[in-house]
């Protein structure tokens, strides 16, 4: 499929060959059971690689997946702490079990702290709740952002911390080794899909929770004092 000729070879080993004839690099190429692949095909003579086509292809479809790992190790996950500072302890304990394995995927991690109405006075309450995620994650994560408040919700974010997770990893694998040696049964860890799956579905609870309440008017006086005593 390569027309133009003269081109600029390079040999499977790297060497610079130099111009030739495309029907002389061809046949180089079949001389040594390969392929002749243009590798450059934006300059004039385009630059062509004797090579295995066929690992040259697994190869790179290899390393796109990998990059695409890379980019989506990067996203950013995050875990709401319920819609009140009331959350419940072992509901704070599922957020933190969750963000665990997030981090442990090399996820960074936003866990966001939400003020139900005059709620936002009491706001050491919600900062605590955020602390005790940061310290619950210490021995994997960093804090890479302080609370950062938007309206009545502030938030941290939290980022994996590369040579404490894989002492972490080692740690769990010597573990689950010496489950398997004594023949005790070793838990599979839950997907990340599965993971996305969860907090799809506490999100959508939290907010239909909150959809059932009606807005924060503030104080409201009693039915005789609204419409005054009768004469």
């Amino acid at each position: 499929m390569i027309r133009i000729t003269p081109i600029r070879l390079v040999e499977s080993d790297g060497t610079q060959v130099g111009v030739v004839e495309t029907s002389d690099a061809l046949r180089r190429a079949m001389e040594q059971g390969l392929d002749l692949v243009e590798i450059v095909p934006d300059v004039r003579p385009p630059v062509c690689k004797i090579m295995d086509y066929g690992k040259y292809k697994y190869e790179l479809s290899q390393k796109q997946r990998r990059d695409r790992a890379a980019a989506k190790s990067t996203e950013m996950k995050e875990l709401r702490l319920g819609r009140s500072v009331k959350i419940d302890p072992h509901d704070v304990q599922v957020r933190i079990d969750q963000a665990r394995r997030f981090l442990m995927h090399g996820h960074k991690v936003m866990v966001t702290q939400r003020f139900k109405g005059r709620e936002i006075a009491h706001r050491d309450l919600g900062l605590e709740n955020l602390r005790d995620v940061a310290t619950a994650l210490a021995d994997i994560a960093k804090v890479e952002q302080t609370p950062r408040w938007m309206g009545k919700q502030a938030s941290i974010i939290l980022a994996p911390d590369k040579s404490k997770i894989d002492a972490v990893k080692r740690r769990i694998e010597k573990e689950k080794a010496a489950k398997i040696a004594a023949g005790l049964k070793v838990e599979e860890e839950k997907s990340l899909e599965q993971l996305e799956a969860e907090l799809a579905a506490q999100d959508v609870g939290d907010d239909d929770d909150g959809a059932d309440e009606g807005p924060d008017t503030g104080d409201t006086a009693d039915a005789g004092e609204a419409g005054g005593e009768k004469a």
